[in-house]
């Protein structure tokens, strides 16, 4: 059951997760499942699809950077503002009881991990959660994640700043070179991030499942702003979560996607 008409929800309280990040927390009993993703709006500005940090079925939570104009408008909101919210809408992570999991989460992109995360070692599944961001202060959810049973954490900064001096998916490779064995990789962030851990399953044939995100206005299919090249697909539908073997017929995927007039933007 999902709203497709805004509904106005009061926000409960704001979050600071990093120097850019902030996480909202509204009152709100959508039944989410992780990976999918909702439209906020807030009126006489702008609608948005976000991806759900984490929903309980009685509170829903977004984590949104602060990077354009509408993400700065949702920064300003303070307790007890509300906004509309209609969802959730497309396809979800999926995974088995007992499996061994690698996310390689970027930036924001490690929200949505946490709330799969939290939800598969229910199911007695093990985790690897790699976190990625181009410095210390841009990380976020590590004490979350700490928390976690079952689930090892690894930080990973372009600077060095903090954990592995590079790229999270270096420290997916070295996991699978030194002797990991992983059932699924999961991964949510930047495209050419995403694009280089699925050339890794690949390369190691592991299964893996990829959060492939376009500006999906309508949520439903309607549109069309989000098809990807050539397959045709709404990605609001067909997506977000998509396996491997998707994401190698997308041409587009890792090279460039297209703005809210459908002009090809490199990434």
């Amino acid at each position: 059951m999902r709203d497709d008409i805004p509904k106005m929800h009061r926000l409960k309280r704001v979050v600071e997760e990093n120097s850019i990040t902030k996480t909202f927390v509204f009152d709100c009993d959508f039944q989410v499942q992780p990976g999918q993703f909702i439209n906020i709006w807030l009126p006489r500005i702008d609608e948005k699809p976000m991806s759900v940090a984490f929903a309980d079925g009685k509170e829903l939570s977004l984590s949104i950077a602060n990077v354009g104009s509408f993400s700065a408008a949702v920064h300003q909101l303070k307790e007890g503002d509300q906004a509309g919210l209609r969802g959730p809408y497309g396809q979800p992570f999926r995974w088995e009881a007992k499996q061994k999991i690698a996310m390689v989460g970027g930036g924001f992109g490690t929200a949505p991990l946490y709330f799969t995360a939290f939800h598969a070692i229910q199911d007695g599944c093990e985790v690897d959660l790699i976190v990625g961001a181009r410095r210390k202060d841009l990380l976020m959810y590590e004490d979350r994640i700490s928390k976690l049973k079952h689930t090892s954490l690894h930080l990973a900064t372009d600077d060095g700043s903090a954990g592995h001096n590079g790229y999270n998916v270096q420290v997916l490779q070295q996991l699978i070179e030194g002797g990991k064995k992983f059932d699924m990789i999961m991964t949510c962030g930047p495209e050419v991030m995403m694009a280089a851990v699925a050339k890794l399953a690949e390369k190691y044939k592991i299964p893996a499942q990829i959060s492939l995100e376009r500006y999906m206005k309508c949520g439903f299919g309607l549109c069309g702003n989000c098809v990807v090249d050539p397959t045709g697909d709404t990605t609001c539908t067909k997506g977000p979560v998509v396996p491997l073997e998707y994401v190698q017929q997308v041409a587009e995927f890792g090279k460039y996607h297209r703005d809210s007039m459908g002009k090809k933007k490199e990434w």
